[in-house]
């Protein structure tokens, strides 16, 4: 047999191995992930593209499949913040804290993650509504729980909203607690630029 031919067929045959074997565990991860992740990402897609109802469709979807998914739950949450449905967001992450402080184990990273991000989001709710004593509270939390995973927007959602300065859990809430030491007339607690500029939270694996 030709040493070329010989040579060539090898070289194909470890190129067509190696795809099958990468297909394959493809395959088994898709296979063996828990019920609902998938219809979680969609919802988290859906929601990028401003297409609610589909986003809450797809949560929902999720939820019946694995009933309390975290993921899920935060994805209507930030649907409803979205959509400034802010009483349903409210109950969405009051169920979510409550469920997740009852069953999160100590090692369990993205759980603490899941919760620190709750917290901030229940805590912006309350920055916009104007409790800004229950902003602070909540955004205390969700540093003292996990402060990387409410950090801040990474640079490229700092590109999406060049218009504004994005400000993170732990830069508003100094800034609250500096604002409310002052005498109330002194207080610049509002300022609709820097407000609109507040980035939603989620942890880095919904």
């Amino acid at each position: 047999m030709n040493t070329n031919v010989l040579k060539r067929f090898i070289i194909y045959m470890a190129i067509l191995t190696f795809v099958m074997f990468t297909a394959w565990a493809l395959v088994r991860s898709f296979m063996n992930r828990p019920p609902g992740d998938y219809e979680t990402e969609v919802c988290d897609i859906r929601l990028k593209d401003k297409k609610y109802e589909d986003a809450l469709d797809a949560a929902n979807k999720a939820l019946l499949k694995t009933p309390n998914h975290r993921g899920a739950i935060m994805c209507k949450a930030l649907v409803f913040i979205a959509e400034k449905k802010y009483k349903e967001a409210s109950d969405q992450l009051n169920y979510l804290i409550n469920f997740l402080e009852k069953n999160i184990e100590s090692d369990d990273l993205t759980g603490k993650g899941t919760l620190a991000a709750a917290y901030a989001n229940r805590g912006i709710i309350k920055d916009r509504a104007e409790k800004y004593e229950d902003a602070l509270k909540d955004y205390l939390k969700a540093l003292q729980i996990d402060s990387e995973a409410v950090e801040g927007p990474g640079l490229g959602t700092v590109i999406l909203n060049y218009k504004f300065k994005s400000s993170s859990v732990k830069e508003r809430a100094l800034y609250i607690y500096e604002q409310l030491k002052l005498p109330k007339n002194e207080r610049v607690l509002k300022i609709k630029e820097l407000d609109e500029g507040q980035v939603m939270h989620k942890p880095g694996k919904l």
